[in-house]
């Protein structure tokens, strides 16, 4: 199903435009750590109660309505933002920032379904992203897909460094279809929407793909978390298949990810290595870091894996 960006900001929407411009005009930044992190910072806070934005934006600390300006309440309000916490108040959502640039996503703990996650996997999906164009910047107007956009940071990031790029942001899940437009709206960026689990409803060859998807076993199979059969490689390598059948002459992947190491083989290098080869591209695997969410590997899917590596992958089409 396709849309725009400008389909959402309405309603709640629009309040949520509204504090989004607010944290902006107060020089709001917050970088966004792992779960486990998180959950060991509420316990060293435990008792405290947010007195600063960070705190309630950043942490997801409980607040007191009268410890913030009234019109920063009204705005939560309006925007359908609060759930009680005992006697206080909690955000439904975080904010997280990316230099200037600031995100809006699920709020802690990510445990819902339809979750929108945001922390240290984007950052680094960012700057392989980054390091990835240095050399060869995009030309104007590139047309860009970013699959799986989930707050949309990638693709909006991206936008940000290519004059009047042609965006679409696609995803499986409603919610982070409409957060990703109230993000866009924002950074002043302009976006098609996409909602489905695959490229059929785009059209058309792109300059740039991107993605970053899920990539671990999750036992409740969540849409933000769970990235498959084979120890959660599956619907990446499909997320890269498709993307590179849908590559313009000279049109380049950069797919980041991670994978489950196993005996010190990496099984997902041996099933796209074919794949991209039979595609007729030209590309190049990387292993990002070499040891990400350690905690996973108590779970019983994981017993015979040595570690999860992030990992990157581009691959270009030849030019025609």
């Amino acid at each position: 199903m396709a849309m725009t960006a400008s389909t959402f900001p309405s309603g709640d929407g629009a309040a949520l435009s509204r504090l989004l411009g607010y944290l902006r005009s107060q020089d709001y930044r917050h970088i966004t750590v792992t779960p486990l992190t998180h959950a060991h910072v509420l316990a060293n806070r435990a008792g405290m109660s947010a007195s600063s934005l960070r705190d309630l934006f950043g942490w997801n600390l409980p607040f007191d309505k009268q410890a913030f300006p009234a019109d920063l309440a009204r705005l939560l309000v309006d925007a359908d933002l609060l759930e009680p916490a005992g006697r206080q108040w909690r955000s439904r959502i975080r904010v997280s920032s990316i230099d200037d640039a600031l995100f809006l996503h699920s709020g802690y703990p990510t445990e819902q379904e339809d979750a929108v996650f945001f922390g240290p996997d984007t950052y680094r999906f960012v700057r392989f992203l980054r390091q990835a164009l240095a050399a060869t910047p995009l030309r104007r107007g590139a047309r860009i897909l970013d699959i799986g956009c989930g707050s949309g940071a990638g693709g909006l990031m991206l936008a940000r460094l290519c004059e009047d790029a042609d965006l679409v942001l696609n995803d499986i899940n409603p919610l982070a279809l409409r957060y990703s437009a109230i993000n866009a709206g924002g950074l002043g960026i302009d976006a098609a929407l996409d909602e489905g689990n695959s490229l059929a409803a785009i059209q058309g060859k792109f300059d740039l793909i991107i993605a970053n998807p899920p990539y671990l076993v999750d036992k409740e199979a969540r849409t933000y978390r769970h990235g498959g059969d084979d120890l959660g490689r599956s619907l990446g390598l499909r997320m890269a298949t498709e993307a590179a059948g849908r590559l313009a002459p000279g049109g380049r992947l950069l797919f980041y990810t991670g994978v489950a190491i196993v005996y010190g083989k990496d099984p997902l290098l041996a099933e796209l290595a074919p794949l991209l080869s039979a595609a007729g591209l030209d590309w190049r695997y990387e292993e990002i870091d070499p040891d990400v969410f350690g905690e996973e590997l108590l779970q019983p899917a994981y017993k015979e894996v040595d570690r999860i590596a992030a990992v990157g992958l581009q691959a270009c089409r030849k030019p025609g």
